[in-house]
């Protein structure tokens, strides 16, 4: 037995290995990362950016890749937070070593080649192909609400954006025939800091309205669908369908449906925790956590996003591995159910759809399992 407790003795020099190579584990996911981008051609990366003059040298593409790649993994998207990490975190530290990167040249980075970056996605897939990690037969499909940066507060109805946009047309024309008597119709003067903010959040409130518009078409080409399905159906078996016959669509925008001015392309979504503002995001992934797909939506219920995931996957692994390959199978939750769903089913991709939610069946699994003498 011991006789006393282990205690770390922090003044002791070297308490990291001399080696970054012992900081961590060899199966680290960094390793990985760093192996990936080592591969990968980096050469209009690098052709932003200026070497060989004056100044400080900049940070190698590789590196900051690197950087934003592992972050990433790791659900860390504030760049303010991975410096920090940078400065404490050993698979931080073992990416940068000594060459910090501040928050500012991170977040330039990410805005100087975001359009580079969707292309690194394929790019780690052709690796993982290649390394034989890309096995299919099955695939699984899910999604998760993400929180947007507006509140759900800010939301407004259609009613409301209508006066806000009337009274700020209103509001902006007056200033403009104000400033003209004041400077001439000819004259220059610099906008009104107040009334720029203003013509911002106008902006936003159009952008809420032509998506409230959308919206209000799409929902009335489904309402049309179906009752040119219904139209059809009794048409062909000469007898009239049971239940209520659907109401035409009004082709309006309804005054109580809202969108948020904060982030007009955001909706509100339903999460175990509660309501958030925020969007639907997708992802379709095999057994060995290789994502194949993804797709972020506003569209607040899974079950649409069922076959446009698997085609997306689909058109992924012909593009990989060759048109004959096929996904085989694919799994989903109880969101992704209904029987337009499982219709859906191919030779190609076979599906297994939860029918219920799984803390229902444990809920009903534990009441069947009660004794009868329980109460």
């Amino acid at each position: 037995m011991a006789r006393d407790f282990r205690r770390p003795e922090r003044r002791q020099g070297f308490l990291l290995p001399p080696d970054m190579q012992d900081w961590l584990p060899q199966d680290d996911i960094v390793h990985l990362v760093l192996d990936a981008v080592s591969l990968m051609d980096l050469s209009k990366y690098e052709a932003k950016h200026r070497v060989g003059g004056v100044g400080q040298a900049p940070f190698a593409p590789s590196m900051l890749l690197t950087l934003l790649i592992y972050a990433y993994s790791h659900g860390v998207k504030s760049s303010r937070a991975i410096e920090r990490l940078c400065r404490r975190d050993a698979g931080y530290r073992y990416i940068v070593c000594e060459h910090v990167p501040d928050h500012t040249v991170i977040a330039r980075f990410r805005r100087r080649h975001i359009d580079r970056l969707p292309a690194v996605f394929a790019t780690v897939l052709r690796m993982c192909r290649d390394a034989g990690l890309i096995r299919l037969g099955l695939v699984v499909l899910d999604g998760t609400k993400v929180k947007a940066n507006a509140s759900l507060d800010a939301n407004r109805s259609a009613a409301t954006i209508d006066e806000q946009v009337t009274r700020m047309l209103a509001e902006a024309e007056s200033v403009d025939q104000r400033e003209d008597r004041q400077f001439g119709p000819e004259g220059r003067e610099g906008l009104p800091r107040a009334l720029s903010r203003r013509e911002e959040r106008l902006a936003r409130l159009r952008a809420c309205k032509a998506k409230l518009e959308s919206q209000a078409e799409v929902a009335a080409a489904r309402q049309q669908a179906k009752i040119d399905a219904r139209a059809a159906e009794e048409q062909s078996s000469k007898k009239r369908r049971r239940g209520r016959k659907p109401k035409p669509a009004a082709g309006s925008v309804d005054p109580e449906r809202v969108a948020n001015p904060t982030d007009p392309d955001s909706g509100i979504m339903k999460t175990r925790r509660g309501w958030v503002q925020g969007y639907n995001a997708q992802a379709v992934v095999t057994p060995q956590q290789i994502i194949l797909a993804t797709e972020v939506t506003t569209e607040a219920n899974d079950v649409q996003q069922l076959q446009p995931m698997l085609t997306k996957a689909q058109a992924m692994v012909e593009l990989l591995l060759g048109e004959d390959e096929v996904l085989g199978a694919a799994a989903a939750d109880a969101g992704y159910w209904s029987e337009e769903n499982a219709a859906s089913q191919t030779e190609e991709c076979e599906l297994f759809i939860a029918t219920r939610q799984d803390r229902r069946q444990r809920a009903d699994t534990k009441s069947h399992g009660r004794s009868p003498m329980c109460p």
